[in-house]
């Protein structure tokens, strides 16, 4: 068997000083270095997953292949190393308390008094082992900071795995942050040496501090930290601000962090690192040749005083992979929809950009705006992405509007609408009533069949994606668990899979009246009993038309851009 190492990343001072990024980055230079690495994500709280926490609080919900609703920061971890991530590589409090009480009340600990130690920090090892397995390298970030309480079983569990497999097949890695006060602009060391004493409390000394800060850090900090924590200066690892999150693993090899990691292990490179596409497509993203205006109609992303984008952080990446392979710049303008409604004059701004997007979303809120917004899309021929809920919103708009469905509208919102165009499935609306909301929706990758001569189908052919996802088909099929996804496969060459997050559908029965009124249902989802689920629209004669039920955010990485967003981008610059 494979033996795996360990390199556990925590955080201190302060939460949100890029330990996903950096847990992302490592773990890519140790590929570019020629190891299978993997990253595990550690969230300490109480919920079961990431499904149900608010976007504002917590940042985006990401969606993997085999339907885990996980934290963003598996995002990172997927775009970096460019290949999909189950979701057992997420672990939080409330799975590991349930697993454990469920075998409690099941007798399967035969009469033991059943403790925080051993029960419930070796299940978070077996969790870790069982993510790590197969791989040469296993990256486990821990959410949250160094000294919270609800960290301490992991941080013990960490501890425990270190003494079972050896000291010297794993690492820490602490990131912490420096301030420099504005008063006094001088960055200031103490937090670090605090988070450094607190990190020590749980029996663990860092191998390598990265020192988070707005400025590099210069080598009178540097000597500093290196005397407290009393560790070689040579991995205190300066991680200043910077402007583009792919430039963090080259960052990290100006000093040498990856032939470092892999001596501390008593490893040497596989191969020499190529680094050159990378660089490349970071200089493209850098350098563009033009800026194009794009409009993101939904609700603003608020949390008190302050406006957070990270709901929708995969789509801004996804902006940014397909600008990079064009060599331009979508520039995001976040528009709120409620003005929209208030004022139809406004429409008239969306005139100044270059195209236009309507995100995935829940709720009322702002939804007569967002359709409003679609319908200056399709009447204006400004190139229009929807996604999801932008779908949704977008077939709704025709209903009323084209096919003369007036109050047309999704059961979601308005369950007595004449016209449902927008539905929950039958099976759906058992679910719901059996088990409630919580894992009822259709999540992760589902099969889509394209049809010929549409320009969706053109765009996953010319990226290779139709041929990447026939590989991918063929290791569902042979996963009894995982093969539903695949529904009825009838056109394999023309089969992609994209990820889901939704419980409402297309109603069947109003697709007819929609294609005869010009509408082109693209591709579709044919499930096991015979239902077809629209899955793509779009509008033949349009500049750029095109709605998904999926949300292809979630595939995109910086080296394989999703196929819609490289066409929307294409579309945007032709306009």
């Amino acid at each position: 068997m494979k033996k795996t190492r360990y390199i556990v990343i925590a955080g201190g001072v302060i939460s949100g000083v890029g330990k996903g990024s950096a847990t992302a980055s490592i773990a890519k230079i140790l590929q570019q270095y020629g190891y299978r690495a993997t990253a595990i994500k550690i969230d300490p709280y109480i919920n079961y997953d990431a499904g149900t926490l608010r976007p504002t609080e917590h940042g985006e919900v990401w969606v993997t292949d085999d339907g885990g609703e996980i934290d963003q920061d598996l995002g990172n971890y997927e775009r970096f190393l460019g290949m999909s991530i189950s979701r057992g590589n997420n672990i939080t409090t409330g799975q590991i308390y349930k697993e454990v009480i469920d075998r409690e009340r099941k007798g399967e600990y035969l009469g033991q008094t059943v403790q925080p130690i051993p029960h419930i920090t070796d299940e978070i090892k077996r969790r870790i082992r069982e993510a790590a397995e197969g791989f040469d390298f296993a990256l486990v970030e821990i959410g949250g900071v160094i000294g919270d309480y609800e960290n301490i079983p992991f941080l013990f569990a960490v501890k425990s795995l270190e003494r079972e497999i050896g000291e010297e097949n794993v690492i820490y890695v602490l990131i912490t942050y420096l301030p420099i006060p504005s008063h006094i602009e001088e960055m200031k060391t103490k937090p670090t040496q605090q988070a450094i004493r607190l990190l020590s409390e749980s029996g663990i000394f860092p191998d390598f501090i990265l020192c988070r800060a707005r400025e590099p850090l210069d080598e009178v900090r540097k000597k500093k930290i290196e005397t407290y924590a009393n560790i070689d200066a040579d991995c205190v690892i300066s991680a200043p601000d910077i402007d583009i999150l792919y430039s963090i693993p080259l960052n990290f090899e100006k000093e040498g962090m990856g032939r470092k990691i892999l001596s501390k292990f008593g490893l040497k490179p596989r191969k020499t690192p190529d680094w050159s596409n990378w660089e490349e497509l970071v200089r493209r993203i850098k350098n563009p040749t033009r800026e194009l205006k794009i409009a993101m109609v939904c609700k603003y992303i608020e949390i008190g005083d302050y406006r957070l984008s990270d709901s929708y952080i995969s789509i801004n990446q996804s902006l940014e992979h397909a600008g990079a392979h064009l060599g331009v710049r979508a520039r995001i303008d976040w528009l709120d929809a409620k003005v929209f409604e208030k004022d139809r004059s406004e429409l008239e701004r969306l005139r100044e950009y270059d195209g236009i997007i309507v995100p995935g979303g829940f709720g009322e809120s702002g939804v007569e705006g967002k359709i409003e917004a679609i319908r200056f899309a399709r009447e204006s021929n400004v190139p229009y992405l929807g996604l999801c809920y932008g779908m949704q919103l977008a077939v709704i708009e025709f209903a009323r509007n084209v096919c003369g469905m007036k109050g047309a509208h999704s059961t979601e919102i308005d369950p007595d609408t004449k016209y449902p165009v927008i539905d929950l499935q039958p099976t759906q609306k058992l679910l719901i009533e059996e088990e409630g909301y919580g894992g009822t929706m259709r999540l992760g990758a589902y099969a889509a069949t394209l049809k010929k001569g549409s320009l969706v189908m053109e765009l996953y052919a010319r990226t290779g994606r139709l041929e990447e996802d026939r590989k991918r088909i063929e290791r569902l099929k042979a996963d009894p668990k995982q093969s539903f996804r695949l529904g009825i496969l009838s056109m394999e060459e023309r089969t992609i899979l994209e990820r889901h997050r939704h419980r409402y559908e297309v109603s069947p029965r109003f697709v007819d009246i929609l294609e005869e009124n010009g509408l082109f249902f693209s591709g579709y989802h044919l499930r096991a009993d015979g239902t077809r689920l629209m899955e793509f629209i779009e509008l033949p004669g349009h500049r750029f038309f095109v709605a998904t039920q999926a949300h292809p955010e979630f595939k995109s990485m910086l080296e394989k851009p999703a196929p819609l967003f490289l066409g929307f981008l294409e579309a945007a610059m032709e306009k």
